[in-house]
């Protein structure tokens, strides 16, 4: 069984806490983003050090493995994101279809360890460049293509909440 793609808009979780993951995105403030990322490192490494990283729970669900090949391409997708929005006046998104990217990228054939090296590299470099945001640039804005409008602040909660929520996900 292939897994289900996610359709789900999950920009709600900037508004409340997430039940599951229990994230309150919202009260997170722009200047703790970069901590807050680098703090996902070592439960993103013992995820993969694992030795059952690569076993999934259900035919249906990604093995850990699979969540952190996500999660790097997470960080590069939203590092990407955020340079646009610092640099363009309210960039419009493309879609990112995170299902085809994880066929494309044959996550499920992925070292575990590469994965957590590349991992912990993405995240640093994203950690970074919400560092260096300042005043008035966190209400800088842009639009994923379904319309929904970010500032950078609220790209940098739900962002965030993506790479904690997966977490969640593999029990880490």
């Amino acid at each position: 069984m292939s897994i289900e793609p996610d359709t789900k808009d999950w920009t709600w979780v900037l508004e409340r806490p997430c039940p599951e993951c229990g994230l309150d995105a919202g009260a997170v403030t722009p200047g703790s983003l970069a901590d807050a990322f680098a703090a996902t490192v070592p439960r993103w490494r013992e995820a993969l050090a694992d030795e059952d990283a690569r076993v999934r729970p259900a035919e249906n669900v990604w093995s850990p493995l699979e969540y952190a090949c996500h999660v790097r391409d997470v960080h590069r997708v939203f590092g990407e994101r955020l340079h646009r929005m610092l640099t363009e006046d309210d960039p419009l998104f493309d879609s990112w279809d995170q299902d085809a990217a994880a066929v494309r990228g044959r996550y499920e054939d992925q070292d575990p360890a590469g994965v957590a090296a590349e991992l912990e590299e993405e995240t640093r470099n994203v950690a970074e460049r919400y560092a260096a945001v300042s005043g008035s640039d966190w209400e800088r804005p842009g639009r994923r293509s379904n319309g929904s409008v970010f500032t950078v602040a609220t790209l940098g909660r739900y962002h965030l909440h993506d790479v904690v929520h997966h977490l969640h996900d593999v029990g880490s």
